[in-house]
């Protein structure tokens, strides 16, 4: 029988290329919120891939970008911390945008590392491009091994979305792991603190259909969560009291909603979520506060843990 491997491996690339649709698709249930908004991802993510031979522990992180405030400084510093702990590092290059300077200066900065882990161009969103469009943008990619001095282990498109060669995508993974003992117990698929995943449930609903302005403005903070006492076994109530932090007066008013309609419409969406997620019905108490420019002051961002 074939040595059991076990490792690590992160999704990196330009923010909305993919990463967490593609962590989700592979564990095969959420665990990473997923939006159209650019800079969604704001912590480390670890989801389980459980197989016989293998135990792959696949780190969806935040995109890469040129910071404009101390948050965005410290994402990037989680970003490179990850790079130097895992074994593999899955590179995604969107198939239906031009390769760009973005691509070019993470790969380089991945280049830069003493000691590099094994790379995997991963064409994300094969399903959006033709054959011709595909074979160019495959061999753009070959092009960064001479204009970056990197080699590529590997250079798969995948299609989350769709479904396209998700399995080979976790075989090829899997193939450059070291051999290793299971470093999970088994059924395991994230690590993530539940207080965590449900405040990033409500995060992903609030930014749906809210202003480009606020995406980056809007954090969560869980004030209490628990299952509520006095509940007969078979019909528990899960409740959480959770706060949605904005930055000014006038991002609160957007959040709310005409006579609250928004908060409304959040509130539902993300007790549906949580539901789904952790399989207990919930009831969910959600306030707005302003925490004044709390993305570039270190106090509040300690305190919301960033």
């Amino acid at each position: 029988m074939a040595e059991f491997r076990s490792g690590f491996a992160c999704f990196v690339g330009r923010p909305n290329a993919g990463k967490s649709t593609l962590t989700n698709a592979l564990v095969g249930t959420k665990i990473a919120i997923a939006s159209s908004k650019p800079q969604t991802t704001r912590h480390v993510v670890r989801g389980i891939v459980n197989r016989e031979d293998a135990q792959l522990v696949v780190i969806d992180t935040p995109g890469l970008h040129k910071p404009r405030t101390l948050l965005g400084e410290r994402l990037n510093d989680l970003v490179r911390d990850t790079w130097s702990e895992v074994d593999v590092i899955g590179v995604c290059l969107p198939a239906d945008q031009r390769i760009g300077p973005g691509d070019t200066f993470l790969v380089s900065e991945i280049a830069k590392l003493p000691e590099r882990p094994r790379l995997v161009a991963i064409a994300t969103k094969s399903d959006l491009v033709g054959g011709d469009r595909m074979a160019e943008h495959l061999l753009r990619i070959q092009a960064l091994e001479a204009e970056l001095g990197i080699e590529w282990a590997e250079i798969v498109p995948v299609s989350a979305v769709a479904g396209q060669q998700l399995a080979l995508l976790t075989d090829l993974l899997v193939g450059l792991l070291p051999p290793g003992p299971q470093l999970y117990p088994d059924g395991e698929i994230s690590d993530e603190p539940e207080e965590q995943l449900v405040a990033e449930l409500i995060r992903e609903a609030a930014l749906e259909g809210v202003r480009d302005e606020l995406p980056h403005s809007i954090a969560v903070e869980i004030d209490e969560m628990g299952l509520r006492p006095d509940r007969p076994e078979d019909k528990p109530l899960l409740d959480v009291y959770a706060s949605m932090i904005v930055e000014r007066e006038s991002q609160k008013g957007i959040v709310i909603g005409r006579r609250g309609s928004r908060l409304k419409e959040v509130g539902q969406s993300a007790r549906h979520q949580i539901q789904a997620i952790l399989g207990t019905p919930v009831y969910l108490d959600l306030k707005v506060k302003v925490l004044k420019d709390w993305q570039r002051d270190a106090k509040h961002l300690n305190r919301l843990g960033f």
